[in-house]
């Protein structure tokens, strides 16, 4: 099987895409095949499974394909589908799902891997979530098939994918519009897709870019981010406006930790983004030294002008304490984040 040397090879080499591309054409040809399709990026991963599929349709060969669960189907009945010869000249296809979730339908799997690569017909292992790397069934399939593991993108990459998400669809995306909404949304290509189509049909028949103040207008920013508006409150000294945004998260289920965490989070990068920028000015290549992404860099330095480096301090001392009394049970964590914005 020199397909699957060749293919491993390139998938060391962070080329695995381009080979599959390959692979994906020549898929229904005479040569039996598997492939494995894991990873957390969960996205990317279904659409490249999605493709294969309609490979597999484009050939008119649907009365061969199958799809088993291995959550709530025996190997037995996999494998007594694979076996059984058809009546038709065309090659079968089946879809596997969950392999490495079942122990039973794994070891019976990992057992049977050689001779199922041996079968007249394509097998696509596919498997959502994080795969450990000494797991047997990974190495046996690494043997034995096509594999192409899709790992969250790196931010470079991400960025790239954003924008040719937007292009596909006929929108370009303004520098600022595109940092923020990877800012708002991460790197949730499932939530980006549908922000980028809302982006889109907003702009549609309009000229110009999808701008940042667009992005602020249609999307929702994680916990994270949005925690910017209630520090602004506060450096504008309105506790309730800030109290009224900290109940409105609570409201939409948002953990009363993880809210008291990210505004933690926030005032120390206030006290970090304040006194670097006294010390070395307010560039661009600030943010960069210091780790911190543009738009959080600026949007940070911009609060940071509400309040003294005196006054940033005893709030963080203040946060601290809170934190560790919500943490030893001598606050609700509800109730600490109440006294925390009266007290700031």
């Amino acid at each position: 099987m020199e397909e699957v040397g060749i293919f491993a090879r390139n998938a060391r080499n962070n080329h695995p895409e381009l080979v599959l591309q390959n692979v994906v054409q020549e898929l229904f040809k005479n040569t039996n095949m598997i492939i494995f399709l894991y990873g957390e990026d969960t996205y990317r991963l279904n659409k490249k499974l999605n493709e294969i599929i309609e490979q597999y349709k484009a050939r008119k060969l649907g009365l061969n394909f199958s799809l088993f669960d291995a959550g709530s189907v025996p190997y037995e009945e996999f494998s007594q589908e694979i076996r059984q010869k058809s009546i038709f000249s065309e090659k079968k296809f089946a879809i596997v799902k969950n392999a490495f979730l079942n122990k039973e339908f794994k070891e019976k799997l990992l057992k049977n891997i050689e001779n199922l690569a041996g079968y007249d017909e394509v097998v696509v292992v596919c498997q959502e979530g994080h795969v450990l790397k000494t797991d047997r069934l990974l190495s046996s399939l690494k043997k034995n098939a096509q594999i192409q593991e899709f790992e969250p993108l790196s931010p470079l990459k991400l960025n790239a994918w954003v924008k040719k998400e937007a292009e596909g669809l006929g929108m370009k995306l303004s520098k600022s519009g595109l940092d923020m909404l990877v800012l708002f949304v991460g790197n949730d290509l499932w939530r980006l897709s549908n922000e980028i189509q809302k982006l889109a049909n907003y702009r549609f028949g309009q000229d110009g870019e999808a701008r940042a103040e667009d992005v602020e207008l249609l999307v929702k920013p994680r916990v994270e981010t949005d925690i910017f508006k209630t520090i602004d409150a506060l450096a504008r000294k309105n506790k309730k406006a800030a109290l009224k945004l900290i109940h409105e998260h609570l409201e939409n289920g948002d953990s009363p930790f993880y809210i008291l965490s990210m505004i933690n989070y926030q005032f120390r990068n206030l006290i970090i983004v304040k006194s670097e920028s006294e010390r070395a000015g307010e560039g661009s290549g600030v943010a960069k030294n210091l780790g911190i992404h543009p738009y959080v860099f600026q949007k940070s330095l911009q609060l940071s002008r509400g309040f003294s480096f005196d006054d940033l301090k005893k709030i963080y001392r203040k946060i601290f304490q809170i934190d560790l009394d919500v943490k030893t049970g001598k606050l609700g964590a509800e109730t600490g984040l109440d006294l925390l914005i009266a007290e700031i």
